[in-house]
């Protein structure tokens, strides 16, 4: 642990494997990696290299196979499914390439989906979502319908959902894949600001130039961490050099 700095996720030594027939894959092989609050993390890799798997693990959607996973320090590897639910409605927050936004609700109706499901009261939780609306640049915009919406309006709106519930990391699922490069960039900035503030972010990506904006870069390589730009530590394997405005 480094000096100073609060673990939000403790990894240690986590697998996951999958049965393809009578042969095992080892989907991640011996994952070891802290990460602190205020951290803002690209996670890289070729396809397959085990980055979905992570991604699942670190959201509680998915178990490991063997391991220990510590989120704030409670060790939610072998939690029951009901209590993992409870986890990720409390302190995961997400951000798919795919929006996953209903698209018969409003703006403001999908930002206050997890506010619901939390009990939150509804003035409070009309409150709240209208307010991450106008945070996100989405303020005239709150009675609008998903496919009223450009890309990165409804990423917006899937941002401001996956902030609903003040989550203690926020993953990110290639996040600007289905966006131009102007709107990726302006969800992009967004994210900037959100880690300015405070925000522990953690984004899955392949596209190098989008991890160059983050602080720390993992890469992931059969199953395994080969580079942790945190540790200043290059493995022999990794072959790896190294406004909000509406739109």
């Amino acid at each position: 642990m480094q000096a100073g700095r609060r673990a939000i996720i403790e990894l240690r030594q986590v697998e996951k494997h999958y049965l393809m027939g009578s042969f095992l894959v080892k989907a991640l092989d011996g994952i070891t990696l802290t990460v602190y609050a205020g951290d803002y993390i690209s996670i890289l890799g070729p396809s397959g290299c085990g980055k979905s798997t992570l991604l699942n693990i670190l959201g509680c959607l998915d178990q490991p196979t063997t391991g220990e996973y510590l989120l704030e320090g409670r060790d939610v590897a072998r939690l029951p499914d009901d209590e993992l639910s409870q986890v990720r409605g409390k302190r995961l927050g997400f951000i798919f390439q795919s929006y996953n936004l209903i698209q018969q609700l409003t703006v403001v109706e999908n930002i206050e989906v997890p506010l619901y499901y939390q009990g939150v009261p509804e003035a409070e939780s009309r409150r709240i979502a209208t307010d991450l609306a106008r945070q996100v640049g989405l303020g005239e915009r709150l009675d609008h319908r998903p496919t009223e919406l450009s890309g990165g309006q409804q990423q917006r709106v899937a941002i401001a959902r996956a902030l609903a519930n003040d989550p203690a990391v926020i993953l990110a699922d290639e996040a600007t894949g289905n966006l131009d490069s102007k709107s990726g960039g302006d969800i992009l900035k967004i994210f900037d600001d959100l880690n300015a503030a405070g925000k522990t972010l953690i984004m899955i990506t392949h596209d190098e130039k989008m991890a160059e904006r983050t602080p720390r870069v993992i890469r992931l390589r059969d199953g395994q961490v080969v580079f942790d730009s945190g540790d200043a530590i290059v493995r022999p394997s990794a072959g790896a050099a190294l406004s909000m405005k509406e739109g």
